[in-house]
């Protein structure tokens, strides 16, 4: 009950949050001077994608070797670990490497390894979080992580965008290094509660690999409710991982910003994202079907705001709709990465959450190949509003989850008062 006065839940989780909140802003920094770099230098929609992609790859190749190392090593280490790496990554190269000789081509190399280092950091974070916080407080703990999601989206693209325009976008990876290094002292002090292992912690391929079929058995046989996850977390991000992706896109070519100006607009998504995450923190007593359902009407008011894009020359109508577009897309992650937390035992948690974000992952890689080819084809409008029906697409998919979880819950109340 002590905890549960906290606004930050406990002790440890409060330097997990403050952790994300300066690693998040240094990721936001990262992600639009990666992209307008390459788009700059190239012109080209397909190009750009080429950056997230290689992002979302690293999750896909190695995501269930990953889930098992997270469940068999101590989570803290491979967090700092992996903060320092994206550090030196996305710093120290660019510093070291000269401009004459730093190519589009290095920057892939680099966004690549960058890639492999989150895909280790993100299943590890959420596997954590069972080891700081109570069962009930998961939902809440889930939507103040995305909280920092949504800090670094606000300060992080603006810091970056007037970097861009003043001091040009290698600088800017540089000197972002030390923010990143910031962020993992912020976790030396965190104590994660014990068994925080798998009990068969035996060395060799043998162990390793009866781990990793135990994961995969477990998210995709023994749990239909995680399978139906992640089915709809693959549509999510089918749709979300292209429109962030694309966003510098959209904003210069549907509404004419420069780097500065979409790096605002790109901050008032943030801030959609943090009401949303405000919100969900309120929502961790929910039942399962009433939190899906919350997913629907946000996806609905997503998928509408994506479309109103389309019609719209006004940046003050453009940042109404981002917000509307963050507080859809923000529903998703806090609730998802709760329901498995309570699903999977504390032990499996590592590997069903990195099948998920393998999953989701792919799919976001196919989306952003799909629309960045229409919106080179056809135009970014088209583009838009492929992004809206799925959105729309999506909240269908998670009323009717939500309603299949609804009956199952009466039907079980039902049988337990016979």
């Amino acid at each position: 009950m002590v905890h549960a006065r906290r606004w930050l839940l406990t002790r440890d989780f409060s330097f997990m949050w403050w952790s994300q909140v300066l690693s998040q802003v240094a990721e936001g920094i990262s992600k639009l001077a990666l992209l307008w770099f390459v788009y700059a230098v190239t012109g080209s929609p397909l190009k750009t994608t080429a950056i997230g992609l290689l992002q979302t790859l690293p999750p896909i190749l190695f995501g269930p070797f990953i889930g098992v190392i997270v469940d068999r090593f101590p989570k803290k280490a491979i967090l700092i670990v992996s903060d320092v790496a994206r550090g030196v990554l996305i710093g120290l190269i660019p510093c070291l490497v000269s401009i004459e000789n730093f190519t589009v081509e290095a920057l892939y190399v680099l966004t690549f390894l960058f890639g492999v280092a989150t895909a280790v950091f993100v299943p590890t974070l959420s596997s954590a979080v069972p080891f700081m916080v109570a069962r009930p407080q998961f939902t809440a703990a889930n939507a103040l992580l995305q909280s920092t999601t949504s800090l670094g989206i606000i300060i992080g693209p603006a810091v970056s965008g007037l970097g861009i325009a003043f001091s040009g976008s290698q600088d800017v990876l540089c000197l972002n290094a030390l923010t990143y290094f910031a962020s993992a002292a912020c976790l030396f002090p965190i104590k994660l509660r014990a068994a925080e292992q798998v009990s068969d912690s035996g060395s060799g391929w043998r162990p390793f690999i009866r781990h990793l079929l135990e994961g995969l058995r477990y998210a995709f046989l023994t749990h239909r409710t995680l399978l139906i996850l992640i089915l709809l977390a693959s549509l999510y991000t089918f749709g979300s991982g292209a429109f962030t992706t694309l966003f510098p896109v959209f904003g210069r070519q549907l509404l004419g910003l420069g780097p500065v100006e979409v790096g605002y607009l790109w901050s008032w998504l943030g801030v959609g994202l943090l009401l949303s995450s405000m919100a969900l923190i309120r929502l961790s007593g929910w039942e399962l079907h009433q939190r899906l359902f919350a997913i629907a009407a946000s996806c609905t008011l997503a998928g509408l705001a994506v479309l109103g894009l389309t019609g719209t020359g006004s940046f003050a109508m453009a940042s109404a709709y981002v917000v509307c577009i963050g507080i859809g897309l923000g529903t998703w992650t806090p609730i998802a990465w709760g329901i498995i937390q309570e699903v999977a035992p504390p032990g499996m948690v590592g590997r069903v959450m990195a099948v998920y974000t393998a999953m989701a992952t792919a799919s976001s890689m196919l989306g952003m190949s799909a629309f960045g080819w229409v919106a080179e084809s056809f135009g970014s409008i088209a583009s838009v509003i492929g992004i809206g029906g799925v959105m729309g697409l999506l909240a269908w998919g998670s009323a009717w989850f939500g309603g299949r979880m609804a009956r199952t819950t009466s039907a079980g109340n039902a049988a337990t008062e016979r």
